[in-house]
């Protein structure tokens, strides 16, 4: 076997590491918001239509779905003000 050659630190490296990139946004549908925020739909219905709830967003006549970064942000909300 040959011996590999030793790892050179060039600094690339360390700054692709350094950079944040955002995960990629995410779209839930309704079962894993009932299971995140602990709500039933007739519930999360009812918030979103007082305002009080992430409004979903329509893909097609009976698909709808929730921005992730919504959904965390409204349970953030609601544990601070608790």
């Amino acid at each position: 076997m040959k011996p590999e050659p030793p790892l050179i630190d060039d600094g690339a490296t360390a700054d692709k590491a350094s950079q944040q990139v955002p995960p990629p946004a995410r779209l839930l549908r309704l079962p894993e918001v009932i299971d995140r925020v602990g709500l039933r739909r007739s519930a999360i219905y009812q918030r979103m239509s007082e305002g009080r709830f992430p409004k979903s967003r329509s893909l097609g006549p009976k698909c709808a779905v929730w921005v992730e970064a919504e959904i965390e942000a409204w349970i953030k909300s609601v544990m601070g003000s608790s």
